[in-house]
């Protein structure tokens, strides 16, 4: 037997026995006060703000040189106001819901609770490492569940950090983080746990449902795709500029939700470009690689895919405008703005996940709304415009999963809208209330106070019953 197989070996016997323990230990959890739910995301808070902030910090930028704060920003800000939200919040989502009963049940009382689902799995992607696991995390803490955590292997030394963070709070038949690669993945998917949430691309979400069908788990999926944002004559151009240029260069484009190419009228597409040149520059300077504001590509395979993208664009007509330098070697792709993309390029047929961005023009709105039609729901739809009719015609006849209007990227972090994609781009909804009902069963009670008038109805039916059974239809 090979060292190998040994090592895989070990690793499934360690997520069995963990399964085990969560699964026999879910009640417990499920039956503590709230305030025990509460104390554990205290802790969480008070491990991110403060004891492992800053080696988190450090082991982002060893992992792709993320700078400090970007950090805070997009990886600690959003769990910390997540789980500040969940604090507040939770004692009223736990509590009975109250649901009307129709006159014909007489005597009764009905209502919701949400009880939690029990054992979960949640499965990170590298891009933002601590965000992306933790932010579910607190949702199936708020609802009373157990967890398995499953960071990304391209993360390694994030992962690390985050491994000894769970451990400093948690019991692992609560929560435990398990690293590892595909193998580790593929024994995890094996499991009955009770609920998935995974985040990372479609191609991988359709592998993970088919798992989860097998033992009929509940999933949620935040999945990806080619998020457009429409610029029409109304616009104003620097501010749009600004905006787009921070949602879809930050964190070196490798986010699901940034704009992934812009369809701007083509009496501004000229002054969009040039505006955007300047906010690059006023941002990263004239040389992003020495930048201490702009990160790099996690590693080399997704530098060489992202400066493939760009090659076979341009060998197929694209005009790079702005940037283009890229060192994959060292991870490296430069802020880049690229115009005239033929539509059978890599660029436009695939989601891009890096710092290029493809410039394009249209002559009327229709024309915009159809080439994003033309392909599935995106996970995020951005407007700039200050025409109400227009926003108004865009948002009726597109689907998305979310959208902004006159901003990008910033519904992410509103705890009180739900965030997800549709279809092709995700499924189920994050964030706030919304998440805690991913990670909860909304269980339906009806309790019979007095003797119901429906006994009446039942057999031995005679003409009498039928006739009051017409009228109950009728009437009720």
């Amino acid at each position: 037997m090979s060292m190998k197989s040994i090592s895989e070996e070990v690793n499934i016997e360690k997520i069995n026995r963990i399964f085990a323990s969560q699964k026999a230990h879910q009640f417990d959890l499920a039956n503590a006060p709230i305030k025990s739910r509460k104390a554990k995301l205290r802790a969480l808070l008070n491990a991110l703000e403060n004891t492992y902030r800053q080696e988190l910090r450090d082991a982002m930028m060893a992992d792709f040189k993320k700078p400090k704060a970007d950090v805070d920003l997009s990886e600690i800000f959003p769990v910390t106001s997540e789980i500040k939200h969940a604090i507040s919040h939770v004692g009223k989502w736990t509590s009975k819901q109250a649901a009307d009963t129709p006159m014909a049940f007489f005597g009764s009382t009905s209502y919701i609770k949400y009880e939690p689902k029990g054992v979960c799995l949640i499965i990170a992607p590298w891009n933002f490492p601590v965000n992306l696991l933790l932010s579910p995390l607190v949702s199936a803490i708020a609802g009373g569940n157990t967890a398995i955590l499953k960071p990304s292997e391209f993360t390694p030394h994030t992962s690390a950090v985050l491994a000894k963070l769970i451990k400093s709070i948690f019991d692992e038949n609560e929560v435990a983080l398990i690293e590892g690669g595909i193998e580790t993945s593929t024994a995890l998917l094996e499991l009955p746990f009770n609920h998935i949430f995974f985040t990372g691309a479609p191609a991988i979400g359709k592998i993970v449902m088919a798992a989860a069908a097998k033992n009929l788990a509940s999933v949620t999926l935040e999945l990806g795709g080619k998020s457009p944002t429409i610029i029409d004559e109304t616009a104003s151009i620097s501010t749009s500029a600004k905006r787009i240029v921070w949602g879809k260069f930050h964190n070196s484009g490798q986010i699901c939700i940034a704009p992934d190419y812009v369809l701007v009228h083509e009496s501004k597409k000229e002054a969009l470009i040039e505006a955007m040149k300047k906010t690059l520059n006023d941002f990263y300077g004239s040389d992003a690689q020495s930048s201490d504001s702009y990160g790099h590509i996690v590693n080399q395979k997704h530098a060489e895919r992202v400066n493939g993208y760009i090659q076979d664009s341009v060998s197929k007509g694209a005009k790079v405008v702005f940037g283009g330098k890229t060192d994959t070697k060292n991870s490296f792709i430069e802020p880049t703005l690229v115009s005239e993309v033929p539509e059978d390029s890599a660029l436009m047929q695939n989601e891009i996940f890096g710092p290029v961005l493809p410039v394009i023009s249209y002559k009327n709105l229709d024309e915009a709304i159809a080439k994003i039609n033309e392909g599935e729901k995106p996970l995020a739809l951005y407007i700039y415009s200050k025409s109400e009719k227009n926003i108004e015609h865009i948002m009726n006849n597109t689907r998305a999963g979310n959208t902004c209007i006159n901003n990008n990227d910033l519904h992410y972090y509103n705890p009180n809208l739900p965030f997800g994609g549709s279809n092709n781009s995700g499924i189920g909804k994050a964030h706030g209330f919304f998440g805690f009902q991913e990670f909860t069963n909304a269980r339906g009670v009806y309790r019979q106070h007095l003797p119901p008038a429906l006994e009446l109805l039942m057999p031995p039916y005679n003409s009498l019953k039928e006739r009051l059974i017409e009228l109950v239809v009728k009437f009720f």
